[in-house]
C-alpha cells in the first residue's frame, strides 16, 4: 500500500521499489531509507554491512526497545517479539555501535516519539506524560529509564 501511495509521485529523479534490495540490481541511490527494519533481521550486522554499497546516505529509524523501565517488567519486550516481529533490542548506544561496527560514519542523530504519540492503550497514554515533561529535562536517562523512542539517524 505505502509504495503503491508513493508511486503516485515517481518521476524520473525520484523511484520507489519493493523488493530485496540486497539481491535486487538496482542503481546506486543517494539516499536509503531503512525504516524499523534491521531489527527484525537476523544476522542484522551483516544486513548493514551489504546495505553499504547501494546508497551515499542512508537514513535508519530504529525503536529503542532497550529500556529500564521494560528490562524490570520485562512482559513489554516479549510483547515487542511477539507481536511486531522484534529479534534485537536496541538501546541509543547499541544502535549507534551496530551502525559504527559495520562501517557507517554517523552523521546525526535524533529521538522519535512513535510511541509517545500514537500510545496502544489507556496506560501508554498515561505513561506519556511523564515521559514528555522528562524528555525536556535530560533525554538521554528518560529514554534510557522509560523508553518510548526510537533513534532517527543519519549515516554514511
Amino acid at each position: 500500500q505505502a509504495v503503491e501511495l508513493c508511486g503516485q509521485r515517481a518521476n524520473d529523479r525520484l523511484h520507489f521499489y519493493c523488493e530485496d534490495l540486497i539481491a535486487a540490481d538496482t542503481p546506486f541511490f543517494d539516499l536509503l531509507l531503512c525504516i524499523d527494519v534491521f531489527e527484525h533481521v537476523p544476522d542484522y550486522l551483516g544486513f548493514l554491512r551489504q546495505l553499504q554499497s547501494k546508497a551515499r546516505h542512508k537514513i535508519f529509524h530504529i525503536p529503542l526497545d532497550m529500556s529500564a523501565q521494560w528490562v524490570l517488567r520485562g512482559k513489554p519486550i516479549l510483547l515487542e517479539r511477539e507481536q511486531a516481529g522484534h529479534l534485537h533490542y536496541f538501546m541509543k548506544d547499541t544502535a549507534l555501535g551496530a551502525l559504527r561496527d559495520s562501517g557507517y560514519e554517523v552523521l546525526d542523530w535524533t529521538y522519535t516519539p512513535g510511541a509517545i504519540d500514537n500510545p496502544r492503550s489507556i496506560k501508554a497514554r498515561l505513561a506519556s506524560w511523564p515521559r514528555r515533561l522528562m524528555m525536556n529535562v535530560n533525554p538521554d536517562f528518560t529514554v534510557r529509564f522509560l523508553g518510548g523512542y526510537s533513534l532517527l539517524v543519519l549515516a554514511k
